[in-house]
């Protein structure tokens, strides 16, 4: 792990600890008995047919550690309506207070307002973090290998299974592909997506370039989602040349005058 992912997941252990002292796990399970289905966030954003066009997750963040705050007048109610009459597939909403932004309570009222179904974008460490993200109605959690041990992706891949969610595990190199690419789809495909951040979290700099040679080495490119740094039309033709047609996209779209307007033109 980088410094800075360090010191993140040091903070979100403390957090983690904190919160299942204030809502126990009982208390968890008893608000998700009370929730409907999860929506199926993998159905919204693979590809089973036509392969012509890429899916969107569109990502509702305030601020970020290499950017600061990207939009001063942040309501995620707004932006998630503007990216869903824009064309998104899905949304992914940051969870991570300090260095983000976010709040679990955005998850609920982002799909209160909208149908598209919602990820928890935060630093998952501890199975608690997993129920949390359900009881606050999330349909997807993001899982990062450089957090996890190879046990723990295992682990927490059944427990998403198990609460009907989606998990969108994300990688970084190489090394850490070929570590986590035999439990992709574990315990059921269909339940499991593979995101390539391409931003080196070292550097803090992106390139689509990455998920064009990272692509070269997964089976299954229908499951693929390329992260960070797509910012034309040009980027997704790209991708979807080399198989790639599902992209997550935050920051480039959280700083354009109008979300919706900047969404269909990427989707063009």
């Amino acid at each position: 792990m980088t410094d800075v992912l360090k010191r993140i997941v040091a903070r979100k252990r403390r957090e983690v600890a904190a919160a299942k002292v204030a809502v126990p796990l009982a208390e968890l399970r008893e608000r998700i008995s009370e929730l409907g289905r999860p929506r199926n966030f993998f159905q919204a954003v693979v590809d089973h047919g036509s392969t012509a066009r890429t899916r969107l997750i569109a990502e509702v963040k305030q601020k970020s550690p290499s950017a600061g705050v990207i939009r001063a007048d942040f309501d995620p109610v707004a932006i998630a309506r503007q990216y869903h009459a824009g064309g998104a597939s899905a949304i992914s909403c940051l969870t991570d207070g300090q260095d983000f932004g976010g709040k679990l309570e955005f998850i609920h009222a982002i799909r209160d307002a909208i149908p598209l179904p919602v990820l928890r974008k935060d630093f998952i460490i501890d199975p608690y973090q997993i129920w949390e993200a359900r009881a606050a109605g999330a349909d997807a959690v993001l899982l990062i290998a450089e957090c996890l041990r190879e046990s723990e992706v295992i682990d927490f891949q059944i427990l998403c299974v198990e609460l009907g969610m989606t998990s969108l595990l994300e990688v970084h190199d190489a090394d850490n592909l070929c570590r986590v690419l035999n439990h992709v789809g574990f315990p059921h495909a269909g339940y499991s997506l593979l995101g390539i951040n391409n931003r080196n979290l070292r550097t803090m700099k992106s390139d689509v370039n990455h998920s064009l040679r990272m692509a070269d080495l997964v089976e299954d490119p229908r499951i693929l989602v390329s992260e960070s740094g797509i910012t034309t039309p040009q980027d997704m033709k790209r991708l979807r040349e080399h198989g790639i047609h599902i992209v997550l996209v935050g920051e480039h779209l959280m700083r354009q005058p109008n979300i919706e307007v900047a969404t269909r033109e990427l989707l063009h």
